[in-house]
């Protein structure tokens, strides 16, 4: 019986679950928002809290656990230096899950997973970008006279 055994199994082995699941929060850290389907989601954001509360003591202990729960050094980083202190208020729902259309292959429900907090600063980082590259470039002078 499987009782008081609430671990996603997500069609996975272990090994390939848990390394799964620290890309999916790597990536989380890194660009800020993801899309994945909506299991995937909600086994990722209880790792990505987990890796939250970590940050916001900020300790080296707590550095070299997340380091060994994700194994990259630079989300570490971005982790310790950047999400974690802006969710220093919080209590804890440091991720929002919103759902979207099904996907169009196979009707999988898919859902974006994203912070709470920086959402606001996520969506205007790329719309910044956006408007700067929309900018038309200025006509080259004509030889032809």
């Amino acid at each position: 019986m499987r009782h008081l055994k609430r671990t996603a199994k997500l069609g996975r082995t272990s090994s390939h679950r848990t390394a799964m699941l620290a890309n999916m929060v790597c990536s989380l850290i890194v660009h800020k928002r993801i899309t994945t389907t909506v299991a995937k989601a909600k086994a990722a954001r209880s790792v990505a809290e987990k890796m939250v509360t970590l940050g916001k003591s900020g300790t080296i202990h707590d550095r070299r656990l997340a380091a060994a729960r994700l194994h990259q050094e630079d989300a570490v980083r971005i982790l310790f230096n950047e999400i974690a202190p802006s969710q220093k208020d919080r209590k804890g729902g440091y991720t929002r899950i919103v759902k979207m259309l099904p996907r169009e292959g196979d009707a999988a429900e898919v859902a974006i997973l994203e912070w709470v907090d920086l959402g606001a600063v996520a969506a205007a980082a790329p719309a910044t970008d956006a408007a700067a590259e929309a900018k038309p470039a200025e006509p080259a002078p004509s030889e032809n006279k």
